[in-house]
């Protein structure tokens, strides 16, 4: 949309503004976030932010929406821009966004969303907060895909990104389905004489009860052994249970496959993983490198990658 400069004659109009827009000729080129894009703060984002900062300081010219481009793959719906005039790509949820409402130039909130500060920093480390975009309502729904989405904010987002699936709320809470293991146990290894933690992590409405078990022992772990124990939690995230087995003093016996059966009403699931138990010896004459090949990991590592508490 063509911008006038107000307030200075028209021969220094040109000159004044020469050098300001070769610097920002890089940003002009752009094109619309596509649909694949979320809760990005990389180039593009910001450099909508200093096309509107170019713009405010231009003034805002006619209204001629027949000039307007149209913008596609807007995830959390289409807000007008500073000028009132054309239509642009709401920010979605975890975008930065700006407070006062004056201001445009991180951009408006889409459908449903509202700006805030983030209080998850850490401010005694010196963490600013960021205003961020938040969904205004934290309640699971259940969709017509049979799907639970943590929130409305998050249905909608599927919707505009699945157009042709009629994606719609069937009712408020999640959907009855049976368990899913979101985060199942890893394959580990370690020495005799340390202690192994095997997790379990359950998505489920109803709740989902878990199990332990070891192939060849028709019992429920821990049984009446005194060196293995288990214990469960609801959580981290909301309609999830966790569960852990851990082994103390590890012997050679306690060598084999364990799985992780987890079930509600609706169904039942399982997932299984080994443990080798090596001894002093076994580990010198192996090798890190044939322990790799088996897709082993050392048992500390392999809970570093699931922060289970």
């Amino acid at each position: 949309m063509p911008r006038v400069l107000t307030g200075l004659p028209a021969n220094h109009a040109a000159p004044t503004l020469a050098l300001p827009l070769l610097l920002l000729l890089p940003l002009l080129v752009w094109t619309p976030l596509p649909v694949s894009a979320r809760r990005s703060a990389g180039t593009d984002y910001l450099r909508r932010g200093w096309l509107r900062l170019l713009a405010e300081g231009e003034g805002c010219a006619p209204c001629r929406p027949e000039e307007c481009a149209a913008p596609r793959g807007c995830l959390a719906g289409r807000v007008r821009d500073a000028c009132g005039c054309c239509w642009e790509c709401a920010n979605l949820e975890g975008q930065l966004c700006d407070l006062d409402p004056s201001a445009n130039f991180y951009g408006r909130c889409g459908e449903q969303l509202e700006c805030r500060l983030d209080a998850g920093g850490d401010l005694s480390r010196g963490e600013v907060p960021e205003p961020l975009c938040a969904c205004r309502s934290q309640r699971p729904l259940c969709g017509s895909d049979g799907r639970t989405y943590a929130q409305i904010c998050r249905l909608q987002e599927a919707a505009r990104a699945r157009p042709d699936a009629n994606l719609t709320v069937v009712h408020p809470g999640p959907c009855e389905s049976e368990p899913q293991i979101v985060s199942p146990p890893h394959n580990i290894w370690n020495v005799t004489g340390q202690d192994v933690i095997f997790g379990c992590e359950v998505f489920a409405y109803p709740m989902a009860s878990i199990q332990w078990r070891k192939d060849g022992l028709d019992i429920q772990l821990p049984g009446d052994d005194p060196h293995i124990s288990v214990q469960f939690r609801g959580g981290p995230q909301k309609f999830e249970v966790t569960g852990w087995l851990q082994i103390q003093a590890l012997r050679p016996s306690d060598e084999g496959t364990y799985r992780c059966l987890a079930r509600n009403a609706l169904g039942q699931v399982e997932a299984s993983a080994t443990l080798t138990v090596l001894t002093l010896d076994q580990l010198n004459a192996t090798g890190f490198s044939q322990l790799q090949s088996m897709n082993l990991v050392p048992e500390e590592e392999a809970e570093s990658e699931d922060d289970y508490y």
